[in-house]
């Protein structure tokens, strides 16, 4: 017989057996294909020597006016800012206790001869008058809802007295009754006096162990959760080996004990980017002794961030909970768990500065042209001066890259912040404050009708797509007095995540439940040949961590997602759309941006590092970098008519090793010879295999001799090594047929 070329339709079919898909790829890892031939994919390379905090689920890239490369990422602990391979905190801030405020008091009237037990005030005026009174009062102490905590001190050219009282204090609610206790003099004010704010009060306190390095620090009602950060500062010392720079620094919550008291572990002074080793919190503990029985003395500040997310899905009430899709999907299940929702930042660039939002929070801002912006922090918009009715929750946030409104999917109603989860807001054109409708201006609302709730947005260059549970709409500027207008385009349509669509050009592609989607201006399904390869190894408990991610160099969509036994994401599947194909493999990241700002795409690993993509031909997590295993696999294809059995007896590669580093770059070709199709194609069973016959094949292979018969046969083409890539051609076979038995 003549040589035999061997040539394979482009992409993966697992929709059938491998025998029914004779022609053919069957099976694949780490490689792509290029004008219909497959290839090895390109490799990663870590991004400096510092890792994150929490798992990284969003990454947005942009430049700033003065040319700086600045990379956001979203993580379940942080959002952080990265710039020169370093991660600067941009977390924003939840409470600060106690706040530094003054308050006055003013006494006026009071006139006494002789001794009072007690004396009632009402801090609503904020005066006492006409009431007997003891005379000079040495200090006063005012408490106002156990917060905002200041002294008093008597102003003493308006006060007239020849007796004293070493302490008055007054406690309560500014707008409550209060006690004056104690009060005796011989002499009377005969004018007002004024007392003004003298120091604060502290009430963060910390309680040390001799022999421990755990310290109890108790702040009344601090709703704090395990595992949160908090900034301490004009700490004292606690006396012994706890000083005062030991407690004034940042550190992580490691257990809430009650909803007044919590856990740290005293730690060595050095800066959480320096303990952060391999994404972990890594303190150096500081055991205290004896004489570590101060409390931290009257001036503390606690400075706490935003509560950390979840950083794997529970299952509880609302969308995502429980079961995916058990009933109506997305349905709620019977627990009621506030706290339920993966941690899922969305961020988008007003002008050159950023703004994020949480999935189910609140909206923030970051100010690039500050004075040192990268050691500033996030601000919620509502908190900003000049903010006139900014929501405090979305699911999604955007802003418009036509008309510049900021839209806020998923948002609270005018006057209330509870969440409505089909509102749609958006502020005035030009102006992240304002989102109070008027007549003036152009903010204002929508409300989608179809749906439980809005699950995300997706931006493209005419329109925005609105994803519910249930269905899809297109939102359009119209300009006023409408400025927006919203459209369904289909119901009963799923998507999997709030991350599980892309936008490429004019087209958006998605996820949903057991089915790929795009969008071309109607909803259609894209057919999909490993569709169940997919869906039924999948973890639909972890489904909001599935993301999507573009790779435009080589026309690819990326989806990321969990197998059915991983609680992280350790899969992908890739349709090109280009080819009009798609293939799989495994990779564990979190998330993906695609090249832009960066010459690579960037991806964070579950590591906890970040990496470029596409850069080189090995694995970049370790050093040295190790190889990457690529493998594609053929379906089986028959020798001749598959009634006689054929032997092989030579192989003729074809493969090219073009830009390897490797010195001398090689693959393993391997066929796998059947006499019936047999075994478990769905599981990669070999079992029907009765012989293989594998060689290496180097860059100036020509030849290499084999002796293999079968009736089918399948190639596979596979490199362990090191600084190897490779592409697939065309190799051919010597065959010649071999009798039937």
């Amino acid at each position: 017989m003549p040589l035999q070329k061997l040539q394979f339709q482009p992409g993966i079919n697992k929709e059938t057996t491998s025998y029914s898909n004779e022609g053919g790829w069957y099976d694949m890892d780490k490689v792509r294909f290029r004008a219909g031939f497959p290839e090895k994919i390109g490799g990663w390379t870590k991004i400096g020597n510092k890792s994150f905090l929490g798992s990284c689920r969003a990454l947005h890239s942009w430049r700033t006016i003065n040319l700086n490369n600045y990379l956001g990422l979203g993580t379940s602990d942080k959002y952080y800012i990265e710039s020169g391979q370093g991660y600067y905190d941009i977390t924003p801030i939840r409470l600060t206790a106690p706040p530094n405020e003054s308050m006055e008091v003013t006494v006026a009237g009071v006139y006494a001869t002789g001794a009072t037990g007690e004396v009632s005030i009402n801090l609503d005026v904020g005066q006492v008058t006409n009431d007997a009174a003891t005379g000079q009062v040495g200090q006063a102490v005012v408490n106002t809802d156990g917060a905002d905590v200041v002294a008093l001190v008597p102003a003493s050219d308006s006060l007239s007295a020849t007796g004293g009282v070493g302490s008055v204090t007054i406690g309560g609610n500014i707008d409550t009754s209060v006690t004056l206790e104690g009060v005796e003099a011989e002499a009377g004010v005969t004018a007002p006096a004024t007392v003004g704010a003298s120091e604060n009060i502290a009430i963060v306190t910390f309680a040390a162990t001799d022999g421990s390095s755990t310290v109890v620090v108790t702040h009344t009602a601090h709703g704090a959760v395990t595992g949160d950060y908090v900034t301490f500062t004009n700490v004292e010392s606690l006396g012994g080996n706890i000083t005062a720079d030991i407690l004034n620094q940042e550190y992580k919550i490691d257990e809430v004990l009650t909803g007044d008291t919590y856990e740290i572990t005293a730690r060595e002074v050095n800066s959480v980017a320096d303990i952060t080793v391999d994404g972990v919190y890594t303190p150096v503990a500081v055991t205290a002794n004896s004489s570590d029985t101060g409390d931290g003395g009257d001036f503390t500040i606690g400075t706490y961030q935003i509560n950390t997310g979840l950083n794997t899905s529970v299952f509880g009430n609302g969308w995502g909970a429980g079961t995916w899709s058990r009933g109506a999907w997305g349905s709620a299940a019977a627990i009621d768990v506030l706290t339920d929702t993966l941690r899922l930042w969305t961020h988008d660039n007003f002008g050159e500065d950023l703004i994020t939002n949480i999935f189910g929070g609140n909206i923030y801002y970051w100010d690039a042209s500050a004075v040192s912006p990268l050691g500033n922090r996030s601000v919620a918009i509502s908190d900003l001066t000049g903010s006139i009715d900014a929501p405090v929750v979305a699911n999604k946030v955007i802003v418009s890259d036509v008309d510049r409104h900021v839209i806020a999917f998923g948002a609270n109603r005018l006057g209330s912040t509870t969440q409505d989860p089909l509102l749609i807001r958006f502020s005035d054109q030009e102006n992240v404050l304002d989102w109070r409708p008027t007549t003036t201006n152009t903010a204002g609302d929508l409300l989608v009708g179809s749906g439980s709730r809005i699950v995300t947005a997706v931006e493209t260059r005419q329109q925005i797509l609105v994803f519910t549970d249930v269905s899809v709409h297109t939102m359009q500027y119209l300009g006023p007095p409408f400025t927006f207008g919203i459209n369904m385009i289909s119901e009963n349509v799923t998507i999997a995540s709030p991350n599980a669509a892309i936008p490429i050009e004019d087209n958006v592609y998605w996820m949903g439940k057991n089915e790929f989607y795009i969008y071309t201006g109607a909803v259609q399904k894209i057919p999909c040949t490993v569709r169940d390869y997919v869906f039924t190894d999948f973890n639909e408990g972890q489904a909001e961590k599935v993301f999507a991610g573009s790779n435009t160099a080589f026309s690819e969509v990326w989806w990321f997602y969990p197998s059915a036994d991983n609680d992280t994401v350790d899969r992908y599947v890739v349709y090109n759309y280009q080819q009009n194909i798609w293939y799989y493999g495994t990779l564990d990241r979190g998330a993906w941006i695609d090249r832009g700002v960066q010459d690579y795409p960037i991806a964070a690993g579950v590591d906890n590092y970040l990496y470029y993509q596409e850069n080189g031909f090995d694995d970049g997590s370790t050093s040295p970098a190790s190889a990457i295993a690529a493998h594609i696999e053929s379906s089986q294809f028959d020798l001749g008519d598959g009634n006689n059995f054929s032997f092989v007896s030579r192989i003729i590669p074809d493969v090219t090793f073009r830009d390897s580093t490797a010195s001398t770059p090689s693959v393993t070709f391997t066929m796998k010879a059947r006499n019936f199709p047999g075994g478990n194609y769905l599981q990669e069973d070999d079992s029907a295999i009765t012989k293989t016959a594998t060689v290496p094949v180097e860059q100036f292979t020509n030849q290499a001799y084999v002796r293999l018969r079968g009736r089918s046969m399948a190639l596979r083409v596979e490199s362990t090594e090191a600084g190897v890539g490779w592409r697939l051609g065309s190799p051919r076979m010597d065959v010649r047929q071999d009798g039937r038995r």
